[in-house]
């Protein structure tokens, strides 16, 4: 074992506030194990725009007491003293630690923190850096990785139209030198008790997304899951105030669970992830089926017997429901380089500006600038961000906002004898049918995934599955006015349009493939369906082969 590893890990020990990483570690020293000992002393967890997020455990390569006060110590070198923070957390392991850690940190160098009054979703979060003007906020969660992971975001604060929203460039770069430059966290100076916020901290992100355009319909049945994580109590609240029935909750489900026991996967994405709950809606004869992620700022939905409706028929769902209740005529829609191509489409027929963005909400939330407002934008990963004329209450994606906005444009549906299906079948007669679907491939090594974005940058095929690939557009030098990132979309041509967009992830060792094909507008969205249907199915087996996922 190298003595520089075990200086290194000897070094860590002596400044670890916490007996469960300080026994751990110890094992670790004594049991000689290098592999282990290079993996999380080897390298770093390394803080960037999505913030920290990594397995928990001992060590820098580890969310752990440890990595999260050196953030909470960079982040408050960056702003300064003086300035105020808001701290949120979910219900992780570890999650409330790290974030009181937090704020005693902030407040040892000499800034305010305000710590929210217990765990909570991400977007009441976001909701109150804006709602108190704070200089910045943080939020300790994973979202819906693995339930051995935490993560660390970071929001800016102001008062700005960003308000609220994620850090972008180069605060992250900023952040981590300042983190580089920390020493051992036993030599910060450390804060009292933590200020924590009362429960109007609530009240208020709860009256904001009820307050959004939500129609005069309320007749909906609904059945809901949170999938093990914090968004069951603020969900029912919402719609108890917005006046709808309450939603039936997935009993086995409801309560806040940091091993995530009825899931492989924490995401609703995942495949039987959504099981339990669609098995309910069907006991429950539910309109709706809803569900959150752990932190709740993304939301699934799915139609009993039919399924689960994909984030862009959502996106499109959403996107004409904001469209009809707001009348700015200089507002603006946004939706991402790996979604549908359907936006442009609806934005067109009401008249307003669109624009696509690199993928993440730090990106979409700020697309449209000071002159035209941004009332909607969506990723297809589930986010939705939505406002109105009077502005949009979360600058990030927000589940809660989300599951208000499904559950009126379902009432309103069932007022008039339809259905969200119904409403899907009138988008394809208008805008034409856009069908998607992912593709990933999980590795253990991320350099496969390195050497695969230069084989598919460097030698695009002639062609996928009975598609020609007609374009190539590699976002990795800028396109289309974006920052560069590591993508590229394959334009597809033959017997339907299309599109496959492949990217690395940002928070997994996952390449992520995006695949659409597009029909005209159709008389008949039934046989559309099954065309695109088929179609797909042979992309997908295409891309798979490209991208070694079969």
């Amino acid at each position: 074992m190298s003595e520089t590893l075990r200086a290194q890990a000897r070094a860590w020990l002596a400044q670890d506030p916490d007996p469960v990483t300080r026994a751990e570690l110890q094992a670790l020293l004594d049991s000689g194990d290098p592999a282990e000992l290079a993996e999380r002393f080897g390298s770093r967890l390394r803080f960037g725009t999505a913030g920290l997020r990594g397995a928990l455990g001992a060590g820098p390569n580890r969310m752990n007491r440890v990595t999260v006060m050196r953030a909470a110590a960079g982040v408050a070198r960056w702003l300064g003293g003086g300035r105020t923070v808001v701290v949120g957390y979910d219900a992780r392991h570890r999650s409330a630690d790290f974030a009181r850690d937090t704020a005693t940190v902030l407040d040892g160098a000499g800034l305010r923190a305000l710590l929210l009054p217990r765990p909570l979703p991400t977007p009441v979060l976001a909701f109150t850096v804006r709602a108190l003007a704070a200089d910045a906020g943080i939020m300790v969660t994973a979202s819906h990785n693995p339930p051995e992971d935490n993560g660390y975001k970071v929001y800016v604060g102001g008062s700005g139209p960003d308000a609220g929203s994620q850090i972008v460039a180069p605060a992250d770069t900023e952040i981590s030198a300042a983190i580089d430059s920390t020493g051992p966290v036993d030599s910060l100076p450390l804060g009292g008790a933590p200020e924590v916020l009362g429960e109007d901290a609530v009240d208020a992100y709860l009256a904001a997304v009820t307050a959004l355009p939500l129609g005069a319909a309320r007749d909906v049945s609904v059945t809901y899951t949170p999938l093990h994580g914090v968004g069951a109590a603020t969900l029912l609240a919402a719609f108890e105030r917005a006046g709808f029935p309450a939603p039936v909750p997935v009993a086995e489900q409801v309560e806040p669970d940091p091993d995530f026991p009825t899931v492989a996967f924490p995401n609703p994405e995942e495949p039987g992830a959504m099981d339990l709950a669609m098995a309910a809606g069907e006991r429950n004869g539910s309109d709706l089926v809803l569900a959150n992620d752990p932190d709740a700022d993304r939301l699934a939905v799915a139609v009993p017997g039919h399924g689960l409706l994909t984030g862009d028929d959502v996106g499109g769902l959403l996107a004409e429901h904001v469209l009809r209740h707001t009348s700015d005529p200089g507002r603006l829609v946004a939706t991402t380089i790996v979604s549908a191509g359907l936006l442009p489409e609806i934005a067109a027929a009401y008249g307003v500006r669109s624009a696509e963005t690199l993928t993440g909400f730090k990106w979409l939330v700020r697309a449209g600038g000071a002159a035209h407002p941004n009332v909607f934008c969506y990723e297809e990963a589930l986010g939705y961000c939505l406002g109105g004329d009077h502005g949009r209450p979360v600058a990030d994606k927000d589940g809660i906002g989300a599951a208000l906005a499904l559950a009126s444009i379902a009432a309103d549906a069932k007022a008039g004898g339809r259905t969200l299906l119904d409403l899907l079948d009138d988008q394809a007669r208008r805008f034409g049918l856009h069908v998607t679907r992912p593709l990933s491939l999980r590795v253990r090594d991320i350099a496969v995934i390195d050497a695969a974005m230069v084989r598919l940058r460097g030698s695009a095929p002639s062609g996928i599955g009975p598609f020609r690939v007609e374009a190539v557009d590699d976002f990795a030098q800028g396109l289309g006015g974006l920052p560069p990132t590591d993508a590229v979309r394959y334009r597809l041509g033959g017997p339907a349009a299309g599109r496959v967009v492949l990217r690395p992830s940002g928070t997994e060792p996952k390449l992520k493939a995006y695949l659409e094909v597009v029909v005209p507008p159709a008389a008949d969205p039934a046989a559309a369906r099954l065309k695109c249907d088929a179609l797909m199915g042979e992309l997908r087996e295409g891309v798979a082969a490209l991208i070694g996922a079969g």
